[in-house]
Formats: structure tokens, C-alpha cells, sequence
């Protein structure tokens, strides 16, 4: 790490470094949507990848065993993963409609009230749609519906 940078808490999504907010820099500038336009496309295409391998593991290791153990155990093997990908596959759905909002200039704000969401929390969840406020609103709404 070059002299003089810290690290901040904040991990890379998708082998793209955080942000580095500039005084005075204005919100969702042009550099900080291209920054965030690349992590989703990265992380797009790493989870479009991740499909394409199951896919390839899922054709290859695919056999019929005479032992109903073997063939159960590699039946829950594949469940598991066809699980996992239909969450990638929500999740890149979510993505998608990330990056239209970055191309109509809607991204980083909250749908529910219009402020800022925040460069640290867009860092955290890129596809974040509501402020931390109005997302704990809804989520304790969510409890209390369900509850």
C-alpha cells in the first residue's frame, strides 16, 4: 500500500478497490459512477461465471449410481447448488436494475424519501435502493407484519 493511503473497513466487492471520496467532490459525480458501474459489471459477470461453472459441474458429474445412497447424495449436491445459483440469479436481476438506474441517472439515492444513500453504504451493498434509515423502517415493518 502506498505511503500516506490507509485502508479503510471496507472490503472490495469484485476485486474493485473502494472509493476514494475528493473534498468538496460532488455527489454521484461522474467518476463515482463509473467506479460503481464497474463493480457491478464485475460482480455481474463473476456471478454469470460461477453459473457457467455449475453448469459445466452439474453436465459432468452427472451420473446415474446404481446405490440410491450415491445417487441421493449427489442429488442433494446438485439441489444445493441449482439453490444457490437461483440466489445469484435474483441477485444479478437486482444488478441489472441497478446499472439502468445508474444509465437514467437515479442511482444513489433512496427511493423512499430521495436522500443520499451514501458512497460508504453503496461500497457495502452496491445495489442498495433505500437509505439506512427508510431500510430499517421497512425492515422492522417487515417483522412486525410477519410477526
Amino acid at each position: 500500500m502506498p505511503e500516506g493511503t490507509k485502508k479503510l473497513g471496507v472490503l472490495a466487492i469484485a476485486g474493485v478497490e473502494p472509493y476514494q471520496e475528493k473534498p468538496g467532490e460532488e455527489y454521484m459525480n461522474a467518476d463515482q459512477l463509473d467506479h460503481f458501474r464497474t463493480i457491478l459489471d464485475s460482480w455481474r459477470n463473476q456471478l454469470r461465471e460461477e453459473v457457467d461453472r455449475t453448469l459445466n459441474h452439474m453436465q459432468d458429474e452427472a451420473a446415474n449410481f446404481p446405490d440410491p445412497v450415491d445417487r441421493a447424495a449427489q442429488e442433494e449436491e446438485f439441489s444445493l447448488e441449482l439453490r444457490a445459483r437461483d440466489r445469484e440469479r435474483k441477485l444479478i436481476k437486482k444488478i441489472e436494475k441497478t446499472l439502468q438506474k445508474i444509465e437514467e441517472d437515479d442511482f444513489g439515492f433512496c427511493e423512499s424519501c430521495g436522500i443520499e444513500i451514501g458512497i460508504r453504504r453503496l461500497e457495502a451493498r452496491p445495489t442498495a435502493d433505500q437509505c439506512i434509515d427508510c431500510k430499517t423502517l421497512a425492515e422492522i415493518k417487515e417483522k412486525q407484519m410477519a410477526g
